[in-house]
């Protein structure tokens, strides 16, 4: 009976044990697994935070880009709109020179047409009462008195010609490149190319016609064109 109850004894101690140690592996088995989860769930938790914060950086980034090109695309149409207006304002400005400097283009061949042309048809008269006074000269018909009359009248034709030719010289030498003059017995007519002359001006061409001329001063009239 003794032997019986130390075996009993002794069984039951070893089912304590074994009861023990599966009550320790079973709590170190749950420990292990909830510190896995909870690494696991911290891992992930790491994880996702990273994710967003990357997310965060790259949206940062990417509208960042956006302004910078919404605003480059501004600069440009802003640049293009400054460049365009300027480029019209230009253009604008180059066609009123263009049409400033044709107009007085036109106005200054209109001038020298009217001085080349006049001084073409004075000529052209002097050349026709010469040819006639030359025709009375070679004409069997003429009288002597004819003649001579005639002579003296190419003189005088050919000595105001040259008088003539040296006031327009002397005048263009005032700064008057346009001036025509014409002579009409003891009158004598000046038109000048300008605006207007000033009396000092007026005085200087008188002289010279007086004295080129032998005209009076109150037998010069000098008008503008």
């Amino acid at each position: 009976m003794k032997i019986m109850k130390g075996l009993l004894k002794k069984n039951q101690v070893i089912i304590y044990v074994i009861a023990l140690m599966l009550v320790t592996a079973g709590y170190l088995n749950y420990t292990t697994n909830t510190a896995e989860q909870v690494s696991a769930q911290t891992a992930m938790e790491m994880e996702a935070n990273d994710d967003m914060q990357m997310a965060d950086i790259g949206d940062a980034t990417l509208v960042n880009s956006e302004a910078v090109s919404e605003n480059e695309v501004e600069e440009n149409s802003t640049e293009n709109t400054t460049n365009t207006s300027v480029d019209v304002n230009v253009t604008q400005n180059t066609n009123t020179t263009e049409s400033n400097t044709t107009a007085q283009a036109s106005a200054t061949v209109t001038t020298d047409e009217y001085f080349t042309k006049s001084k073409l048809e004075r000529d052209t008269m002097y050349s026709q009462m010469i040819e006639s006074y030359e025709n009375v000269l070679n004409s069997s018909n003429s009288l002597e008195t004819q003649k001579q009359s005639a002579t003296e009248e190419i003189k005088k034709i050919n000595d105001t010609k040259n008088s003539i030719m040296i006031c327009e010289n002397l005048i263009s030498t005032k700064g008057f490149t346009n001036n025509i003059i014409f002579v009409n017995g003891d009158s004598i007519s000046v038109i000048i190319g300008a605006e207007q002359l000033q009396q000092e001006e007026v005085a200087q061409i008188q002289n010279i016609i007086s004295r080129e001329l032998n005209a009076e001063i109150e037998n010069i009239h000098i008008s503008t064109k």
